[in-house]
């Protein structure tokens, strides 16, 4: 069994948009499923349309939860027609986190 540890994944994909204000109109009922996902304490969306890329900034309760999660994303984005998805996974240290103010919680 996996430890319980907050977990930081950061997913990036290629992304010709939409960005901005039109994200938000096409991404809206993606974003409240993704907020109903299990064990999620945050989601942060990232976009840089310069570099034509998109992705996320997510906090788990567990790495059990942000692996469960990569492979979700993952095939979602897959079936999407997104390919070349990078997804970077951290362990977060809660100590020194938590003096710079990170909310790591619900």
């Amino acid at each position: 069994m996996m430890a319980h540890m907050n977990t930081i994944v950061v997913f990036e994909f290629p992304s010709s948009g939409p960005y901005g204000a039109e994200a938000e109109a096409a991404y809206a009922d993606l974003a409240q499923d993704i907020a109903s996902e299990k064990d999620l304490v945050l989601k942060v969306w990232t976009e840089d349309p310069s570099r034509q890329v998109a992705g996320g900034v997510y906090l788990f309760t567990s790495e059990e939860a942000a692996d469960t999660y990569i492979e979700k994303h993952s095939n979602r984005l897959g079936g999407f027609g997104i390919t070349d998805i990078k997804a970077v996974k951290y362990q977060v240290n809660d100590g020194l986190s938590a003096v710079d103010h990170a909310v790591l919680s619900r």
